[in-house]
């Protein structure tokens, strides 16, 4: 089942800017395992670096060729025509179509959803308790466009409670960890991973390198971007 043309098929649909897979989650605590993925489209921040700004960047495209309204039904149907247990919603922002992502889930038995989110955008209970699990990366101040509100102290507060959620921060250079220890004291997050900035195999080597020592003296994890590693900046991979 093609979901490039997909049509909305009754019932509540979601944006979607494109699913692939099965292909290997690249970050986190899941990386390595064998994952589909729904990347839907739209986003509440604009990230200058962002790697996906065909999920929001209106300037750059036009968001009647680079999204398609799907129904939860298709989505759901694609989703089981695979054997893989994983099923990774990223996006873009999930959150801002978390009502529909509900209905998706609950039409995925014996699946592990995991939802792919900034943290800026407070998760509803019913969210909460259908999906697996939260890989949330609140972006540091280096990383977000200005006037963004990229820390939503309400929204990390419920993640941080919700004990299903994993905090996964995005870093340039180490004295960055600075600011993320800040964070993590701050909203008492648990679980903290480190991931290196790259879009090349080489980069992500080099940041793993310089940010291991540092990451493991205060406590935290180290995550690749694994996909990156193996099939560079290959989309859909």
């Amino acid at each position: 089942m093609s979901l490039s043309e997909g049509k909305l098929a009754g019932g509540r649909g979601l944006l979607v800017a494109e699913c692939f897979g099965p292909t290997l989650q690249g970050e986190g605590p899941s990386c390595g395992q064998q994952a589909l993925f729904v990347r839907l489209s739209r986003c509440n921040l604009r990230c200058p670096g962002c790697d996906t700004p065909e999920t929001w960047d209106w300037s750059r495209f036009d968001p009647r060729e680079v999204s398609t309204r799907i129904g939860v039904e298709d989505l759901a149907a694609w989703v089981m025509s695979w054997s893989s247990r994983l099923v990774v919603v990223t996006g873009g922002e999930p959150l801002l179509q978390q009502d529909a992502v509900i209905d998706l889930v609950r039409l995925l038995p014996g699946r592990r959803v995991e939802v792919e989110t900034n943290g800026a955008v407070v998760p509803r209970p019913e969210l909460v308790e259908t999906v697996a699990g939260f890989n949330v990366s609140p972006k540091l101040a280096a990383f977000a466009a200005p006037g963004d509100r990229r820390i939503n102290p309400q929204a990390l507060r419920a993640f941080a409670a919700c004990d299903r959620a994993r905090f996964k921060f995005v870093v340039r250079e180490a004295g960055q960890l600075d600011e993320v220890a800040s964070l993590v004291d701050e909203f008492s997050l648990p679980e903290v991973w480190i991931m290196p900035e790259g879009t090349s195999s080489g980069a992500v080597l080099g940041g793993m390198r310089a940010l291991a020592d540092e990451a493991l003296a205060r406590g935290w994890n180290l995550t690749p971007r694994l996909h990156t590693l193996i099939w560079e900046g290959e989309r859909g991979r």
